[in-house]
């Protein structure tokens, strides 16, 4: 009996370490986990930008230049100073003026009759600019009365706000222009008159007054000493800083996801963040050099102020500006970090985690820029992903999680 005891207490022990042994070996040969990165899928606003970097530019400059040649008086006026259409500017005081002959002044005539249509021609574009102004001022504020009745939508109301306020802006610049060709009507008249003046033995102006045709201010001085001055040669700039626009060199890549009316955000000038819409993408292109080195193929966009002036009174002409173009935007949209993303069998795919294992998920996507990418299907709130995974990472492998 004692003997049956000790074999059978054998056979236990042996059992007992065999079954350790087994398990011993079962852990040995069990896979290690995948150490993972997880990141969970969650609902929240996102946008699609293009950044870019773009100086602010006066729309109309006016490069005033010397009437006649002669003596130039000494300019005391300084780069911002404002200026008003007929302020005095300076002085030339004109070197005599020699008799025209006959072909001379046919030619100074025809110039004069020439600068008389121009300024007949922009009077009528005048009144078609201000008629334009004044309808699209109306359309606006009757989509704004209709607002509180829900009959308008919200893009509708600002996209009326903004073809007021380019209307204004074309009408402005329209007046300009039709102030500047009254300018050089009155400079081709003086020569004759002047001319006419010596012919008839009478004495000629002894001075000729350089007048601000804008309203507006200095932009640059050119010439500010007094001193000889040639005929043409230019005196000074003047524009209006309250109408700006902005401009902005972006890749021809990215250019032809652009058109006009789209919308820009404007920030780092040191002030709130604006408005703004594009205006034109300029269809010709040119090669600049980043600061890496590299030659890159760059368009300019051209961009409207959007924002109430006083948001950005204190910008100025040739200000640095940062520009995002808003391609795509959602209040609330599902979203996954694009490092979750990778491509499979031609679709694109993730690995969600559920109980400490990878499992491998088709997924529909919609835009992205570059750090999160809208999920359409296969995913949902909460769920977590694997973020940046390895080549070695299969369906079913264990994971853990660093």
């Amino acid at each position: 009996m004692a003997t049956q005891r000790i074999s059978k207490g054998k056979w236990a022990f042996w059992l007992l370490m065999a079954s350790v042994a087994a398990i011993v070996f079962a852990l040995i040969l069990r896979p290690e986990p995948v150490w993972v990165d997880l990141a969970p899928v969650e609902r929240g606003p996102m946008e699609v930008t293009i950044l870019e970097e773009g100086k602010t530019r006066v729309k109309d400059r006016y490069l005033i230049s010397s009437p006649v040649a002669g003596y130039i008086h000494r300019v005391q006026l300084d780069v911002g100073d404002a200026v008003i259409p007929g302020e005095l500017l300076t002085f030339v005081d004109p070197t005599p003026a020699s008799i025209l002959d006959a072909r001379t002044r046919a030619e100074a005539e025809a110039r004069a009759a020439a600068a008389q249509a121009a300024l007949q021609s922009i009077q009528q574009k005048v009144q078609a600019a201000e008629a334009d102004a004044e309808f699209a001022q109306n359309e606006y504020q009757r989509l704004l009365a209709l607002e509180e009745s829900r009959f308008v939508s919200t893009e509708q109301l600002q996209q009326a706000k903004s073809t007021a306020a380019r209307a204004q802006a074309i009408l402005r610049s329209a007046r300009f222009d039709e102030e500047v060709a009254a300018h050089e009507l009155a400079a081709a008249q003086t020569r004759l008159q002047i001319s006419t003046a010596s012919s008839n033995g009478q004495k000629p102006a002894e001075r000729v007054a350089v007048r601000s045709p804008v309203n507006g201010a200095v932009l640059a001085l050119v010439r500010q000493s007094e001193g000889v001055i040639q005929a043409g040669e230019p005196i000074l700039e003047v524009g209006d800083p309250g109408a700006l626009e902005v401009v902005v060199e972006v890749l021809s890549f990215d250019a032809v996801k652009l058109e006009p009316g789209l919308g820009v955000r404007l920030s780092g000038w040191g002030g709130p963040v604006l408005e703004a819409t594009v205006r034109r993408i300029e269809p010709i292109g040119f090669e600049d050099v980043s600061a890496l080195g590299v030659e890159e193929q760059r368009v300019q966009v051209i961009a409207d102020m959007v924002s109430p002036r006083e948001q950005w009174r204190q910008l100025g002409d040739g200000y640095r500006v940062d520009a995002d173009f808003i391609l795509w935007q959602s209040e609330d949209t599902l979203q996954v970090p694009t490092s979750a993303i990778f491509e499979y069998n031609g679709a694109s795919a993730v690995f969600m985690v559920e109980s400490e294992t990878a499992r491998h998920q088709t997924v529909t996507t919609g835009p992205s820029n570059g750090l999160m990418t809208q999920v359409t299907q296969g995913l949902q709130e909460g769920v977590r992903v694997v973020r940046h995974p390895g080549r070695g990472l299969e369906d079913g492998d264990q994971v853990r999680v660093r």
